[in-house]
């Protein structure tokens, strides 16, 4: 008997399908910074205006006091946390 014979019809084929796409792709790290200390206590404008300058292409949410935001964990977002005064509050970072 040969070997064909003897699977079984609900059997499986022997090749896999692609695993689906993750959700966040940990294997690359994001490159250069992804965090700017030093825009602390400066304008939102100006704190939009430099990372901007450094990455183009991420995307800057200005996020009022007292405001909720989503958990979510994005690597193309900058969130800037402004107090009252319209100054950033919290350290600028990827997220």
């Amino acid at each position: 008997m040969s070997e064909d014979s003897k699977k079984l019809p609900d059997e499986l084929p022997t090749e896999s399908s692609p695993a689906p796409l993750p959700i966040l792709d940990w294997s690359s790290p994001p490159v250069g910074k992804m965090s700017w200390p030093e825009l602390l206590g400066v304008t939102a404008e100006e704190a939009e205006r430099k990372i901007k300058e450094e990455k183009p292409e991420l995307k800057i949410h200005i996020i009022p006091p007292n405001s909720m935001v989503t958990m979510d964990y994005r690597l193309d977002r900058v969130r800037l946390f402004v107090d009252e005064s319209g100054k950033v509050a919290q350290e600028p970072r990827l997220g």
